[in-house]
């Protein structure tokens, strides 16, 4: 059945016409209807007969109407975050936690959305209002304003709390309760700003990122061996680390309902006191607590008798005794000898130096003169004594500055007591039932946390920051925490399934699954792009289901 256009008395008349065959089997003709003059045929009469076909066979309904296409949104990526927030609990945690009958926004919604901003493509808050723009974010309110963002963020603040606990409830089954081995490290974060406020927690410090004092605030994160983060601690930008162990422990303690703890952290969290602190909770109550703590290397030289009498086995491995609990020392010659002749070459290039100085002085007082400035023993040890200070090697080269004449001295008694350090790793632990060569494994794995706090500030950019308000920075500290959490559980699944996809290159490769909307007429069309194989593999990896 088709349409055809007839001539008849010069005027041009539509047909609907159908084909069919004879009784000899021949095809032939019949005019099913006419409908009318070419002319008289308007697109008014013409649309609902052309639109009753398409309804007939399925298909848009007026055809004839203007094809208006929004702009694309990024779909998958966002899709994938929500279906492992929705399987990890943290939707339910939140609104539980944060339920209150007088607000009418969803805090869920909008710190759902401020979390997965961090991970797709990390902004302002000013900057995830606009990036809501570009994606197609499941189960979102349809207006959020920049102050709806503030407010979650406070509302995350006024219930902190209850929501840690609620969120820790969802990833206890995620830890041994049996034996849990726990990681502990801290960084600094960069703000910005310069007024003060009421307990501000933005204190000038040693920055680790840029090496120099920098305001900031000091953020902690507790891992397990698996690499999963259990939670989160914000300090004041001033405070000593070895300060915040025992309140991360106790939290610790109190939210994860584990039989055996073994704290392994890094050698800026040893300190006497806090090894006290350490045995006292090991010995209250029926939970058992353990810890692995690297020796900090300005500790090392009340360890110097103790190091001269280790025999090293064949893995370079050797144990003692120091304050009460297991001394545990690794060596690795290699490291050693290329940290003795790294300190040799600049005691040598500071002995040159030295000695080009006191042989001009030396000219001088033979009468040679010299162009530029006259020398002077005041002088020289000024700049000598300077250069020294600044290659650190002040305990090994003594200028004598009690003396008339311009010289100094080698320390060498120090620089083999510096050499005897050389190479070595000094871990203290109470822990028995491990191995020298176990013990120092699991400290190895620590680096694994320093690679989570790369992530916060590269992938996540948790730094600087800009917020004033403490709670707003605390709450600040949570959402990058929480994005922490979803980027490693995409990681532990991925490498679980031999995938070889980083979870960046992954969110950006299932970011170009899109969702297009189209408007025919008064009526609206939805629909994604067709998935690739590479991105139904990831969705497979990941364990999620595909989006619909």
């Amino acid at each position: 059945m088709y349409t055809k256009i007839t001539t008849s008395g010069g005027r041009r008349y539509l047909q609907l016409v159908e084909g069919y065959r004879n009784e000899d089997g021949k095809v032939r003709h019949r005019v099913i209807a006419n409908l009318g003059r070419i002319e008289d045929l308007t697109p008014r009469k013409l649309d609902p007969l052309i639109s009753g076909l398409n309804r007939a066979l399925g298909r848009t309904g007026n055809t004839a109407s203007e094809v208006i296409s929004d702009s694309a949104r990024a779909h998958g990526d966002v899709f994938a975050l929500h279906e492992i927030w929705k399987q990890l609990g943290f939707d339910r945690a939140l609104e539980r936690s944060l339920r209150d009958g007088r607000r009418k926004t969803d805090v869920e919604a909008l710190v759902r959305a401020m979390v997965f901003n961090r991970l797709c493509a990390p902004d302002s808050k000013l900057g995830c209002l606009r990036w809501l723009d570009t994606v197609a974010m499941p189960a979102m309110p349809e207006t959020v304003t920049h102050q709806h963002l503030l407010r979650a963020m406070d509302a995350l603040m006024d219930h902190a709390d209850a929501v840690e606990d609620a969120l820790a409830k969802q990833m206890r089954p995620l830890v041994d309760r049996d034996l849990a081995v726990v990681f502990y490290d801290l960084t600094t974060v960069r703000i910005h700003g310069e007024g003060r406020v009421e307990d501000d927690l933005r204190g000038f410090g040693m920055n680790k990122e840029t090496g120099g004092i920098a305001r900031q605030f000091v953020l902690g994160v507790v891992q397990t061996a698996d690499g999963l983060p259990l939670l989160h601690t914000v300090h004041p930008g001033n405070m000593a680390e070895t300060k915040t162990l025992q309140g991360m422990l106790q939290t610790v303690l109190q939210r994860f309902p584990v039989q055996r703890v073994i704290l392994v952290a890094d050698r800026g969290l040893l300190s006497q006191e806090n090894i006290g602190e350490l045995t006292a909770l090991a010995d209250r109550g029926s939970r058992k607590l353990e810890f692995i703590l690297a020796v900090p290397a300005r500790r090392y030289i009340e360890l110097a008798e103790t190091f001269e009498g280790l025999a090293f086995d064949a893995d370079g491995l050797a144990e003692a005794e120091f304050s009460g609990h297991r001394l545990i020392v690794a060596h690795d010659p290699l490291r050693a000898a290329e940290q003795s002749d790294r300190r040799r070459a600049r005691i040598r290039e500071l002995e040159e130096m030295g000695e080009r100085l006191a042989g001009k002085l030396d000219q001088q007082d033979a009468g040679e003169t010299a162009r530029g400035r006259r020398a002077s023993d005041r002088g020289s040890y000024s700049r000598f004594a300077k250069a020294v200070a600044e290659a650190e090697l002040t305990r090994f080269i003594k200028p004598d500055l009690q003396a008339d004449l311009f010289s100094w001295s080698l320390d060498e008694a120090a620089i083999a007591r510096a050499e005897l350090f050389d190479g070595k790793l000094a871990l203290l632990t109470n822990v028995a039932g491990i191995t020298p060569a176990e013990a120092v494994a699991r400290y190895k794995s620590l680096a694994d946390i320093e690679r989570g706090f790369r992530v916060l500030k590269s992938d996540i950019e948790i730094a600087p920051v800009h917020h004033r308000l403490p709670d707003r920075i605390r709450a600040h500290a949570l959402i990058c925490f929480l994005a922490l959490v979803l980027y490693r559980v995409m990681r532990m699944r991925l490498k679980a399934t031999g995938h070889s996809a980083s979870p960046r290159t992954a969110l950006d490769l299932l970011a170009r699954i899109q969702k297009h909307t189209t408007h025919i007429g008064d009526q609206t069309f939805t629909g994604l792009s067709r998935s690739m194989p590479e991105q139904l593999d990831l969705f497979d990896a990941l364990g999620l289901p595909k989006p619909a």
